[in-house]
């Protein structure tokens, strides 16, 4: 497994060595280029994406006659400010596309640089609108939005007769997007948040928003942070006496979670926007798990990884339908001819119109031993 030490080294020598991208050449790599956290309290998302994409796209590499597609890596440390100076030099290298990155506050960051560059700007992991809209022709995502996810949880605890929801989000802007989200679904139920309180981003100091949570009694807790700082916020409020439901966007890192919790995480919820990769019901599950068996290494399946692969096989889908030789312009329009087509199950649909693949969620819970229950 790839631990952060191993990126740390690697993205170093990246950084120094100063690498070029080759596109000209019809037999040279197809490189793409990724920002992520790799080191800090939201490395495990990054360095379990990154695994994921890099299972199928070492299974792809292997096959004869297929042009190599590999990925270039720079740690931002869950940081605006350094994933856009990583983007600027990605772009500047001439990456064909970017990919991959991980979280809403360093995708905003990159997103103008890669618009007004043009290049592809695919699969990032975050389900905030605010990359979503306005519509950017180079834009894709594969997942769906906070706002699909957070109305899920709402319609779950609301059904249960549960409406004093109080919400819990990091202070920039992907807490604010999940906090819209959940806004929005009670609104629309003429109901508002039982109480509010944040934490800032890569800290783990929740006392305040413990106290504030736990004073206003509420039924349950909307988490919209990171896996430690909500791992925090739990522990410490267990401890204050608080008996309600946690629940979790995807973006917490469902597997990441359950690590910093341990026997902690039992009944805590998370919702989910690729299926399960524990229930071989799914045929991409069963195609992910027996890549792992074949060449994962000690790559673990999780959700993440999960979804590092499904991006990675649907932007490989949208070279191979790219017209002529493989262009930024020619894996657009590939991409976009994606109209409904099974990924193992997993429905995606593109058009020149519509850029996000999937509206799918579903809800999981974390058991007392560690396991994850769709």
């Amino acid at each position: 497994m790839i631990n952060r030490r191993h990126f740390s080294i690697a993205t170093g020598a990246a950084a120094l060595g100063g690498f070029q991208f080759a596109r000209a050449q019809s037999d040279s790599p197809i490189v793409l280029g990724q920002s992520a956290p790799f080191t800090g309290p939201a490395a495990q998302l990054g360095i379990q994406f990154y695994e994921g994409a890099k299972l199928f796209l070492d299974q792809h590499n292997a096959q004869p006659g297929h042009r190599p597609v590999q990925i270039k890596f720079l740690d931002d440390g869950y940081e605006p400010d350094r994933c856009a100076a990583n983007t600027k030099k990605l772009i500047d290298d001439d990456a064909f596309a970017l990919f991959g990155y991980i979280g809403t506050p360093t995708s905003l960051a990159a997103l103008p640089l890669a618009v007004g560059a043009k290049v592809p700007f695919i699969a990032p992991f975050t389900g905030a609108m605010a990359l979503r809209e306005p519509f950017q022709k180079n834009v894709f995502h594969l997942r769906a939005s906070y706002n699909d996810e957070t109305a899920l949880i709402v319609k779950q605890l609301t059904h249960l007769g549960l409406k004093r929801i109080a919400v819990f989000y990091q202070n920039d802007a992907y807490g604010k997007a999940g906090l819209d989200g959940v806004t929005l679904a009670l609104g629309q139920l003429d109901l508002k948040p039982a109480a509010l309180a944040t934490v800032e981003r890569n800290s783990v100091d929740v006392a305040a928003a413990v106290k504030t949570i736990a004073a206003a009694k509420p039924d349950a807790v909307v988490q919209v942070s990171a896996y430690k700082s909500c791992a925090a916020f739990i522990r410490e409020a267990r401890k204050a006496g608080y008996g309600g439901t946690f629940f979790n966007v995807s973006f917490v890192g469902t597997q990441a979670l359950s690590d910093e919790l341990g026997k902690d995480g039992a009944g805590v919820v998370v919702t989910q926007v690729v299926p399960s990769p524990y229930n071989a019901a799914n045929g991409i599950t069963r195609e992910f798990n027996d890549a792992l068996r074949k060449g994962g290494g000690s790559t673990k399946a999780n959700f993440s990884s999960l979804e590092g692969y499904l991006a990675a096989k649907v932007l490989v889908e949208g070279l191979r339908r790219a017209p002529g030789k493989a262009t930024r312009e020619g894996l657009i329009a590939g991409l976009e001819s994606i109209d409904r087509q099974q990924f193992g199950g997993f429905e995606v649909s593109f058009s020149p119109r519509n850029h996000v693949a999937s509206k799918f969620v579903e809800l999981s819970m974390i058991t007392g031993d560690g396991r994850i229950r769709t």
